[in-house]
């Protein structure tokens, strides 16, 4: 066992964890941090997405002793105190989920696309959430909600 201290959601969080254990792990089981989800365990399906120092990374595959010192941001983190992040609020306004198991992730993944590119089309959002799969096939209104964050003049 080690000790790893990272920024979690704004606070400096110290765990002690084995070095390979995979931060998707950390956060359910040592930190209570449920949003981000267990999906296959092998990074294909984009559940357990969360930002790391703000890009979408799928914390299943990535290793709590490679996130030492860095940022790390969760579903749980996205909004602001009460106020839900934009996304957050346009997956509920365009009634997006339908079972709900991998919208976490692929809010996670929309909000790092606004961060890089404010106002995308719909091919940088298909490129973006690539990884992020949905079962239920909500795609269209997955879409449809970041678009309409999209060029608000507010980073996402």
């Amino acid at each position: 066992m080690s000790t790893f201290n990272f920024n979690l959601n704004g606070k400096t969080v110290s765990v002690e964890a084995e070095p390979d254990m995979p931060l998707l792990w950390v956060l359910r089981d040592q930190l209570g941090l449920v949003g981000t989800k267990y999906g296959c365990g092998i990074g294909q399906c984009g559940a357990c997405t969360v930002h790391l120092n703000g890009a979408a990374v799928q914390s299943c595959m990535l290793r709590v002793a490679d996130i030492q010192e860095q940022t790390v941001t969760t579903i749980e983190g996205l909004a602001t105190g009460e106020k839900l992040h934009p996304l957050q609020q346009a997956w509920i306004d365009q009634d997006v989920p339908q079972c709900g198991y991998c919208q976490a992730g692929q809010i996670m993944s929309a909000a790092a696309l606004l961060e890089r590119k404010p106002d995308p089309n719909d091919d940088d959002i298909d490129e973006a959430l690539a990884g992020n799969y949905c079962r239920c096939g909500t795609y269209i209104r997955i879409r449809k909600a970041i678009h309409s964050v999209a060029g608000q003049g507010e980073k996402a």
